[in-house]
């Protein structure tokens, strides 16, 4: 059977969705996080924490043959949102 572009299209908005779910799930739990910071007065930002998960994407990244530059700016733009919910968050308190 030969996938027409409709077919193609459903399957990439369908992962499409399945991405947008799983951000809205990490940035649940960076509000967890965050409300743990809080309390026990740990700051928003920890740069050792940054550069391993956005260093630990990139590597997961290479082992499926994606671009590990690619990864490293989407990774940076998640981690600059989840500090900037966890500042939010930490600073309302």
């Amino acid at each position: 059977m030969v996938e027409t572009l409709t077919d193609f299209r459903s399957r990439i908005d369908n992962l499409d969705d399945e991405i947008v779910c799983l951000l809205a799930k990490r940035f649940a739990v960076v509000r967890q996080v965050a409300n743990v910071k809080r309390t026990k007065n740990i700051p928003a930002v920890l740069p050792d924490r940054i550069e391993y998960v956005i260093m630990r994407a990139t590597k997961h990244a290479e082992s499926l043959d994606l671009d590990p530059d690619f990864v490293r700016k989407l990774y940076k733009c998640i981690v600059d949102e989840a500090c900037g919910i966890e500042e939010e968050i930490i600073a309302s308190s």
